[in-house]
């Protein structure tokens, strides 16, 4: 039987596709290799978001050729969003790569082996779905113990940011029927999982195809939309009553309307934490990012939130040195952090995407600006994270367990319902594995919770030594 190894790095998005890619791969026959040097197939599976990533896809490349030169017939594919981007071009850069393959085109995979297999030449393959659009369904692994799974609503983006490359890579907006995205996610609870995380560009613009809301038509572009993907929560809820959590990814603020509000005070599946991407707290900044939305507008958003639903937190995502960025712009976003109350945050510097509207804009913020900003950027959403953590000490949370921590430690490890990461002890010889159970907080790590189900025996002796063991072994605290 022929083995298969999957590489992948990027968003969440991308690691939705590796598993979409791995399960037309067994249905063909594959099974998962352990390691690269001995697979007859290596697939690295792209982002495109950032600069690095492509130069990370380079040298994983230079990295994975040598396999490739040592065992005749091995295949080696790139998929993903530097793959749509680059098509041809990444062939000339790395003539050694067997196949080019488009996020849409992931069905295409062992018919596009097979070719090459019997003596085809590279062969790159990068045509949207936009005719007939095709979401690849999510399944069961039967050889996983799967607590979580991300559930695919819609692809492709409409908004146009002008730092953005999603729109070349993934397409315009399509949208995935109501009735497949219930009926997966009962397959996959039936399975065994839990939590649910609803996958899309911009997730909360969903609506069922071919029927678009009118309403959204006809409200200026700052307004948000009417919103069909509070009913599709609710739709969720009513039908699938054994689901646990219902997280989606990644909302724009424009289309946090009052209807998604009303749904976080009324269904108690959402989970009571939000990731809502704001790039910048300058509103000068987000007109030239083409954000379509205000400062004033986002906190008036975030606070509707909070206040439908007690205890929710936000996280987000910040561009630091976007082209014409000044000081007074970048004190604009530190204030926003404070205001809102984030405790987590993704912040990256800007670095310039091909096909954007960025690269006409000029007034390049230098580097040293850029890390000098990104710093204090990070200092500030840390220490906000670090007060937040420390406020759950000797509190009792309740954890969706996820599985075995990383590493040697004994402990196991979920999330909260507003995202915060568990390492717990649980009774001895017990497996927690999918549960919701309650756990007592008694100490903070630097990005997550140490604690203890409540009621287990010689927890705290327990817990000194697996801490020690957690911060010598590194990243797990």
């Amino acid at each position: 039987m022929k083995q298969y190894f999957v590489q992948t790095f990027g968003c969440q998005m991308n690691v939705h596709d590796s598993r979409r890619i791995e399960e037309v791969l067994r249905r063909s026959g594959y099974r998962e290799a352990t390691e690269p040097a001995l697979a007859d197939l290596l697939i690295v599976n792209t982002c495109s978001v950032r600069e690095k990533a492509e130069h990370k896809l380079m040298s994983l490349l230079g990295t994975f050729r040598p396999y490739k030169e040592a065992q005749r017939g091995m295949v080696l594919a790139v998929a993903g969003c530097v793959a749509q981007q680059e098509g041809e071009r990444l062939l000339k850069k790395a003539p050694f790569v067997d196949i080019i393959l488009g996020p849409d085109n992931i069905p295409e995979l062992p018919a596009l082996i097979r070719e090459v297999e019997q003596g085809a030449p590279p062969i790159t393959r990068t045509v949207f779905d936009m005719d007939d659009p095709q979401f690849l369904k999510a399944k069961p692994h039967p050889g996983r113990r799967e607590v979580t799974a991300y559930v695919t609503v819609m692809k492709g983006c409409d908004e146009r940011c002008t730092f953005c490359i999603v729109p070349h890579t993934r397409g315009s907006e399509r949208y995935r029927p109501a009735d497949e995205i219930v009926g997966e996610i009962r397959d996959l609870v039936a399975g065994g999982v839990r939590e649910v995380t609803l996958l899309g560009q911009t997730v909360n613009s969903w609506h069922e195809p071919g029927a678009p809301s009118e309403a959204a038509k006809l409200q200026p572009k700052t307004a948000p939309s009417t919103s069909q993907f509070a009913e599709l929560l609710r739709r969720i809820a009513r039908e699938v009553p054994d689901l646990s959590r219902l997280r989606y990814t990644s909302p724009h603020p424009r289309h946090i309307t009052p209807e998604l509000v009303a749904a976080h005070a009324e269904l108690e599946l959402l989970p009571a934490h939000v990731h809502l991407p704001v790039q910048s707290g300058s509103d000068r900044v987000l007109r030239r990012m083409a954000r379509r939305y205000t400062a004033a507008d986002y906190v008036a958003r975030t606070d509707a939130l909070k206040e439908a639903r007690e205890g929710l937190t936000l996280s987000t995502d910040f561009i630091v040195g976007f082209p014409g960025e000044t000081d007074a712009d970048f004190e604009r976003t530190l204030e926003l952090v404070r205001r809102v109350g984030f405790v987590a945050a993704f912040a990256f510097k800007y670095s310039p995407r091909p096909y954007t509207p960025a690269l006409k804009l000029g007034d390049e913020v230098s580097e040293e600006v850029k890390d000098r900003r990104l710093s204090r950027l990070f200092a500030l959403i840390e220490s906000q994270q670090r007060a937040h953590l420390e406020s759950w000490v000797a509190k009792d949370v309740e954890v969706l367990v996820e599985g075995r921590s990383p590493g040697d430690t004994g402990r196991f490890s979920g999330r909260t319902e507003r995202n915060e990461i568990v390492h717990l002890i649980a009774p001895e010889g017990y497996d927690p594995t999918g549960e919701l159970v309650a756990v007592t907080i008694d100490e903070p790590f630097r990005h997550s919770l140490s604690g203890y189900m409540t009621g287990a025996e010689g927890r705290r002796e327990r817990g000194r030594r697996t801490r020690l063991s957690l911060v010598d072994a590194g990243g797990a605290a």
